[in-house]
């Protein structure tokens, strides 16, 4: 796969996607860092992208209208999600219904529990 040309962060915790903003820069990623709030605004940003780029897609489960996994379903309805997208949940939740929910779906990468780290943002665009 192509080296990452940008992440997405959709969490709708302020004080997280700041966070992890930080940490997304501490572990040199340089490429554009979207931060949405909602599946519904990525849902609207994917329909509306004519060129897919090497993504790096973080995905909180527990958010209104559209939850995480809700998201992906409805970006798998809608073939939004190619490969150029590589998603991982990223949440507070380290319950196993949730991870085995993650594991189930086959666009799911990877499950990550907040907060990320310097370390794990390293390996994935090594990947």
């Amino acid at each position: 796969m192509p080296p990452i040309e940008r992440i997405v962060l959709v969490d709708d915790n302020d004080l997280d996607n700041s966070f992890h903003t930080i940490i997304l820069k501490k572990a040199g990623f340089a490429g554009e860092l979207a931060v949405l709030e909602s599946g519904v605004q990525l849902v609207d940003v994917m329909r509306r992208e004519t060129q897919p780029v090497p993504t790096l897609l973080f995905i909180d489960i527990n958010m209104p209208v559209l939850n995480g996994f809700e998201t992906i379903k409805k970006l798998v309805e809608l073939s939004l999600l190619n490969g150029e997208i590589q998603t991982y949940i990223l949440s507070s939740s380290d319950a196993a219904s949730d991870m085995q929910m993650a594991r189930s779906v086959p666009q799911i990468k990877g499950f990550l529990v907040k907060p990320l780290n310097v370390e794990d943002v390293r390996r994935l665009l090594a990947a």
